[in-house]
Formats: C-alpha cells, sequence, structure tokens
C-alpha cells in the first residue's frame, strides 16, 4: 500500500495553537515596546527644543513670547541659529505645546492619548496617556518605569 505524504489534522491543530500561544504572548510586548519607544521619542525631541530655547534665553535675555502655541511658532527665533531642524511632533504625530514668557517657558507632550490631563502628578509618571512636561529646560513629569497599557 501506497501511504500519502502530507500533513494530519491534530498535526495542523497543534501547529495553529502554537502559533496562537505566540502571537498572544508577542503582541502585547510589542505594543508597549512600540509605545515606550514613543515616548524616548518625545522626550528627546522636547529635550532638543528646551535646549535650543535655553541658549536662546542666554543670548537674548528672555525666552522666546508665545503664548499657548506650538513649537512650530518657535521657527522665526530658533532657525537656524539654534536648530538646523526644528522637531515640531511628538511620538503619537501630535504638535508639542509651548508657552514663554520673560525667562521661564513650558513645553508639553499630551501623551498617547493626545488629551490635556486633568491633575498633574509632578514627577515619573507610570501611564502612557499622563502628559510629559519640560519646564525652564527640566523635567517635571515624565514616563518611567513600568507603564500601564
Amino acid at each position: 500500500m501506497k501511504r500519502e505524504r502530507g500533513f494530519t489534522l491534530v498535526e495542523l491543530l497543534v501547529v495553529v495553537c502554537i502559533i496562537g500561544i505566540l502571537s498572544a504572548i508577542i503582541i502585547p510586548n510589542v505594543r508597549i515596546a512600540l509605545s515606550k519607544s514613543k515616548q524616548r521619542r518625545t522626550m528627546s525631541d522636547m529635550r532638543t527644543v528646551g535646549l535650543a530655547v535655553s541658549a536662546y534665553a542666554t543670548d537674548w535675555v528672555y525666552a522666546p513670547e508665545v503664548a499657548n502655541g506650538t513649537v512650530e511658532d518657535l521657527l522665526p527665533y530658533l532657525t537656524p541659529t539654534y536648530l538646523k531642524s526644528l522637531p515640531r511632533i511628538d511620538g503619537w504625530q501630535r504638535e508639542i505645546r509651548y508657552t514663554g514668557e520673560g525667562l521661564d517657558y513650558t513645553l508639553l507632550s499630551y501623551g498617547r492619548d493626545g488629551i490635556e490631563q486633568g491633575s498633574l502628578t509632578l514627577g515619573p509618571t507610570t501611564n502612557f496617556d499622563d502628559d510629559i512636561i519640560i519646564a525652564n529646560g527640566v523635567f517635571v513629569q515624565w514616563p518611567e518605569g513600568v507603564q500601564v497599557e
């Protein structure tokens, strides 16, 4: 008797189960890694803009005065002297907020959800939706540690 080659139904079901288990483990970890990378990119870009604003304030004795604007409003002040290319959006493709008056300035990203946080926690946060804030060159609210999905 000739036996045909191929997989049995049981073998196929075992392979499908293994693939399902692996994807159930891997997909949430990939989502968390992507969100963390967006946070880190946002923090890096905000730090870069903050350093440029601080350099501008050192030279001109005041930060660029913008009331409730975005980093886009800093283009005439900072480019090309302080930055060749100004990072204008955060990791979630939304504009980074900027407010400046006198020597004080604030940079703000609304986090993953894009909604302004009702009450600030100030200091390290563990939620991807929390705002990321720099005031006068120092992070006053930032993501740190294990993040809550």
